[in-house]
């Protein structure tokens, strides 16, 4: 099968490569498109290793139908339209995924946009919910609202019944992410510490999800409320900082960091049906919709990844396969 790969030299390029087959408790998907993440970029330059195991060909979601399935799985049968979280291996033709880690196809929505949602959403949920414990009448601050995980965070913030700030680089995309559902839109080219102070009464979030890493830490614990959570799911501006301790104690505040990647099989199956059970209904209300910013296709794979590294992305850049 056809697959985009990196060469020595970091380029992209098309090449065969051998087919997957279905593993016991794993179904092969015919790819009909695949999201494109940041982790993409990363992995690209050399930054972050695919987990022991996992396929080493870039893409951590697609969407697609069922081809083959593998023993013992009964949820899933050839032709089932659906989309997948993934370890890797998505920007191919075809991609083993684990049984656990599918998700059918939301009715209404096109099987290539369903391709921006399972990365995004579990990221978000998984964050905000099980880790942020983010609850109905609080303040969540959004950093990269938006971005793929920053425009489904803004939604399902909104969704949960939180009170949502969102930064976005200018005026026209801080004011993209209110009509996408954020109370307020912050651009954070200006005083983002001053405009959640102002947003907020002076209370800060109690719940802020950070792609800023070290570059971002001083500013994020002085916008914590009293108990605010600190999520760090992103390194951009760094990966070491200096952490004011008092500053964090008096807000009697906590950080948290988490990646999803390389968390066990089960762990993702449990986020992954978490998702289907919570926020597939959100998909079918109006209350949640996939945000997709330009499709590409397949042999397009390095000019998608500029537009990713651009900054002028909203939402999320999708490879399309040829056929479509």
């Amino acid at each position: 099968m056809r697959a985009i790969t990196v060469t020595p030299e970091s380029r992209l390029e098309t090449t065969e490569v051998p087919e997957p087959a279905a593993a016991a408790g794993e179904v092969v998907v015919e790819v009909v498109a695949a999201g494109v993440n940041r982790a993409d970029l990363l992995q690209r330059a050399g930054h972050y290793a695919p987990p022991p195991g996992a396929s080493d060909i870039l893409g951590l979601e697609v969407s697609g139908t069922v081809r083959e399935v593998g023993d013992g799985v009964t949820a899933w049968r050839v032709g089932d339209r659906v989309c997948a979280l993934l370890a890797g291996g998505g920007y191919a033709e075809r991609v083993a995924v684990p049984a656990g880690q599918l998700l059918p196809a939301p009715a209404g929505l096109d099987l290539v946009d369903a391709a921006a949602l399972p990365e995004a959403m579990c990221t978000a949920w998984s964050n905000l919910v099980d880790v942020g414990r983010l609850a109905k009448g609080e303040t969540l601050l959004v950093h990269g609202g938006s971005g793929g995980v920053g425009s489904a965070a803004v939604q399902l913030g909104r969704a949960l019944g939180a009170r949502v700030l969102a930064t976005a680089g200018g005026a026209e995309r801080a004011a993209r992410c209110e009509a996408l559902g954020a109370d307020v839109g912050i651009d954070y080219r200006g005083d983002v510490p001053a405009a959640v102070a102002d947003a907020t009464d002076g209370q800060g979030a109690d719940v802020v999800l950070d792609v800023l890493g070290a570059g971002g830490l001083g500013d994020n614990v002085r916008m914590l409320a009293r108990g605010g959570r600190l999520v760090v799911i992103g390194t951009q501006r760094g990966r070491r900082g200096e952490l004011d301790l008092i500053a964090l104690m008096a807000r009697q505040g906590s950080i948290h960091g988490t990646l999803l990647r390389p968390r066990p099989v089960e762990e993702k199956a449990a986020i992954v049906a978490a998702v289907h059970e919570h926020v597939w209904p959100m998909l079918t209300d109006g209350r949640f919709r996939a945000v997709v910013h330009e499709r590409v296709p397949f042999a397009e794979a390095e000019r998608a990844h500029e537009l990713l590294d651009s900054g002028t992305v909203f939402g999320k850049v999708l490879l399309v396969a040829d056929a479509r």
